[in-house]
């Protein structure tokens, strides 16, 4: 098993324009290999945009563009040898909406899945999305990574689920400008023992920077603050000394802890046990 992993943590910039958005992750995409990650991160709709910003209508939105953009950026993957996670709506059958999805491309340049984002907002769900319906894993390296978008922050049971399908770390994708996001990111990474990569948008960087918190719920790194391009730099070690209670002591005793068992030698028949109403 390997002990470390380097990814990069993507600050993009999201415009309207879909083929400017593939050049951008494609830049991107070369500076996190030239300095040796495995697997880069993008934000929430870094391809084609986010729904009530870039994208104001379904109609606009040329699907072929879309399309061609992603196949090039499979092909760059496959020739960098790096895997690649990209927010990015995925079509549907019409009259069905879209998908607000998470695209994980391989280091073979092979479309491994799609998350599609199952905790949509209200509006979302009137006017924009269909909502997905599984929870989505994979593994590079020996680490598995499980995936997240935007709102779905605000439903810890996202979380427990990865912490039950062995997920070693979150890919949690954002669009927003919300620091309340990356507070709740650290209460769910120290909950269920897992790093979390969060990335948001370049423009939304001067109040709500991504970067990565470790499974003690501590952030190890964070992205400028600013609204400038930036690929962060981090790395997944499970041999970090400041890890280790949250990694070997903390996230196997709670999975025992919380399937009860453990407590059942402990239970007690005594009568002031079971007298809820006197001291």
């Amino acid at each position: 098993m390997i002990d470390k992993l380097p990814i990069a943590i993507a600050q993009s910039l999201i415009t309207k324009d879909v083929e400017e958005n593939g050049n951008h992750i494609r830049e991107l995409m070369a500076q996190a290999h030239k300095s040796g990650a495995r697997l880069i991160h993008f934000p929430e709709g870094a391809l084609s945009g986010y729904v009530k910003t870039q994208i104001t209508d379904w109609n606009t939105v040329n699907w072929d563009i879309v399309r061609n953009e992603l196949l090039m950026i499979m092909e760059v993957a496959k020739s960098l040898g790096i895997w690649t996670v990209l927010g990015c709506s995925h079509k549907l059958t019409e009259p069905n909406r879209p998908h607000n999805s998470l695209f994980i491309i391989s280091d073979r340049g092979e479309m491994i899945t799609r998350y599609d984002k199952r905790y949509c907002s209200q509006t979302e769900m009137n006017d924009w999305y269909s909502p997905g319906q599984k929870a989505q894993t994979f593994d590079v390296d020996g680490f598995r990574f499980g995936c997240a978008l935007c709102i779905e922050i605000q439903f810890a049971e996202v979380f427990s689920e990865y912490e039950r399908l062995d997920t070693d770390c979150v890919l949690f994708s954002a669009y927003s400008e919300d620091p309340i996001f990356w507070i709740q990111a650290q209460g769910y990474a120290a909950t269920n023992n897992m790093w979390f990569s969060v990335p948001v948008p370049a423009q939304c960087g001067a109040e709500l920077q991504g970067g990565l918190i470790g499974p003690n719920g501590y952030g190890l790194s964070r992205c400028h603050v600013n609204t400038q391009p930036h690929v962060q730099m981090v790395e997944l070690d499970r041999k970090n000394p400041e890890l280790q209670t949250a990694l070997t002591k903390a996230r196997p005793w709670r999975r025992k802890a919380r399937l009860r068992t453990i407590y059942e030698p402990g239970i007690t028949g005594d009568i002031r046990s079971g007298d809820s109403t006197n001291f």
